[in-house]
């Protein structure tokens, strides 16, 4: 049995990370003793031809992918592509979007066999391993029986979550992430108790939160921690809910001296000064705070559970620790006026004078959310069910006094303001008058362009392939070539294509495969084994030796 998973695109303004929850399922299909691929078109270009290629020299009996709201239009695109190739193999989709919409999205797309509904690691797995005919007995899934749609009975959560297998990330192109700058993540705990009606967190992974070991997660940060990037983001829905989870936690990490720099979400009424301080002693940096609103109206419609004084309360107590506190904002909450509107920017703006680092999100109400399935009692319009367009940077709600236009003029003065950052910091910079660590938001968003650009539009494969006269030349010698083929490609300015290449070939993520006379730049995708243990590159003195490969 072969399983193709796959990663649908996601754009980069979006700072993807390694897609864990593939990762997750591709463990628990690999102890099944099911071949398992990733093919993750975030950091890939698809082409019809590539998905052709893949299928013809993986040959998966099942293909699966996840989703979320804003990339199913991806993801069923490239469904429906590899029942064009081959009707034979199965097609399945899992994640949160169809998870709340599944008989609506097998009605519709007659190309997608079954959705895995929830937590799907053991799912998934049935799935794999159970004849199609008898899919009524595998639980947790929605699947197409003739002109039958069958939903099966509901799959119990995962109780233990220490008897899952740490995520296969040997299958994940985690060295293209790293070349980004995109952090990588991991998780603690799943589940959410909390209510807020914009959220479908508690419905996928229940309101009670089960935990890990605190052993067994500083063993997989320990292992992160190798893999050199720059930060690991915790990504359970709540980090904080229970101070001895997190407290244990953290004791572990310091105990091992694990020397990563990492970040967490919490709520403003689940800090303290002994949790924030051990936080900060362990290697986190920076916490995020969903405020959602400056109304104390709005936070009691959607059931947010917290007041401003403790946001204030939460950000003095990080300040005095150390860390740096952010803050999301939602604009077109149920209840939003021009009135709650000036609110929510002036508490952003004096959350700002607090050295808070903060945002804003447009409401997009996705499918199983409390806002959405009632959007009509909370006075609520919903203008667009195009998926493509949830994506939360571009209105697609209005309240009886808060009009589309409204919100986009405030994210559109955001968006300006920020440009104007940027362009400040050029102008410094361009005079020489900024330091490196002035200049570096713009340097590091000039750098991600560019690379990903690169990476998109396959142009280190493309023109980063070329004989050479003397075979013993160093390969950093031959970094400067690159670069003018580079800029030849691209017209990119030298400058910024130098700067990129060369930070990336420093770190690793650019390597050059000698044969002989022939020279061959690649990126570095992987960066572990099927041992899972992180790849070990021979850098001395920047030289390839013929034949030389890295571990994958």
């Amino acid at each position: 049995m072969r399983v193709l998973l796959i990663n649908p695109f996601y754009p980069i303004s979006e700072t993807p990370s390694p897609p864990l929850g593939l990762a997750f399922l591709a463990a628990a299909l690999e102890r099944a003793g099911v071949e398992v691929m990733i093919l993750d078109l975030v950091v890939f270009p698809y082409s019809p031809d590539l998905l052709e290629t893949v299928l013809n020299d993986f040959s998966p009996d099942l293909v699966g992918s996840t989703a979320v709201t804003m990339t199913f239009d991806h993801a069923v695109k490239v469904i429906q592509a590899v029942k064009a190739l081959d009707p034979e193999i199965v097609t399945v989709m899992g994640g949160p979007h169809v998870t709340f919409c599944a008989e609506e999205t097998l009605r519709a797309f007659p190309e997608l066999d079954a959705v895995v509904l929830g937590e799907g690691e053991e799912t998934v797995v049935d799935l794999a391993l159970t004849p199609k005919n008898r899919w009524v007995g595998v639980q947790g899934l929605v699947f197409r029986d003739g002109l039958q749609i069958v939903r099966t009975t509901p799959r119990p959560l995962v109780a233990d979550l220490d008897t899952l297998p740490f995520p296969a990330r040997h299958l994940l192109p985690l060295g293209r992430y790293r070349a980004l700058g995109m952090a990588i993540s991991m998780t603690t705990s799943r589940g959410c108790p909390f209510r807020c009606i914009f959220c479908v967190g508690r419905k996928m992974v229940g309101g009670k939160i089960r935990y890990r070991n605190a052993g067994l997660v500083a063993d997989e940060l320990a292992y992160l921690s190798a893999l050199n990037f720059t930060q690991v983001n915790l990504a359970d829905d709540l980090f904080t809910a229970n101070p001895r989870h997190c407290l244990a936690v953290c004791d572990e990490i310091i105990k091992r001296k694990i020397n990563i720099k990492w970040t967490s979400f919490a709520r403003v009424d689940t800090v303290s000064l002994e949790v924030l301080s051990r936080m900060k002693e362990a290697g986190c940096s920076a916490v995020s705070f969903g405020i959602e609103t400056g109304s104390p109206e709005i936070l009691k419609i959607v059931k947010k559970g917290i007041t401003l004084d403790q946001v204030i309360e939460a950000v003095r107590l990080c300040n005095e620790v150390g860390l740096l506190p952010h803050a999301s904002f939602i604009l077109g909450l149920p209840g939003e006026t021009p009135d709650t509107l000036r609110q929510t920017l002036e508490f952003g703006a004096r959350l700002k004078d607090m050295g808070v680092s903060y945002g804003f999100h447009l409401l997009a109400p996705f499918p199983g959310t409390e806002v959405r399935e009632k959007a009509e009692s909370f006075g609520l319009k919903i203008l667009s069910n195009d998926w493509s367009e949830y994506h939360a940077n571009k209105a697609i709600v209005e309240t009886p006094t808060v009009t589309r236009a409204m919100l986009d003029r405030i994210v559109g003065d955001w968006q300006k303001e920020f440009d104007g950052l940027l362009e400040g910091i050029k102008q410094v910079r361009d005079r020489g008058d900024a330091t490196e660590e002035e200049s570096w938001p713009l340097t590091n968003l000039e750098n991600i362009v560019l690379i990903y650009d690169l990476m998109m539009g396959r142009v280190i494969e493309n023109h980063g392939v070329w004989t050479v006269e003397d075979p013993t030349v160093r390969t950093a010698d031959y970094l400067g070539a690159l670069v003018e083929r580079v800029k030849e490609a691209t017209d990119r300015p030298r400058e910024i294509i130098a700067r990129a290449l060369e930070a990336a070939f420093r770190r690793g993520d650019l390597n050059c495969q000698r044969d002989g006379r022939r020279l061959r730049w690649e990126w570095m995708d992987y960066l572990s084994g099927p041992n899972g243990r992180p790849a070990v590159i021979p850098r001395e003195d920047m030289v390839d030796r013929p034949g030389s490969a890295h571990d994958r």
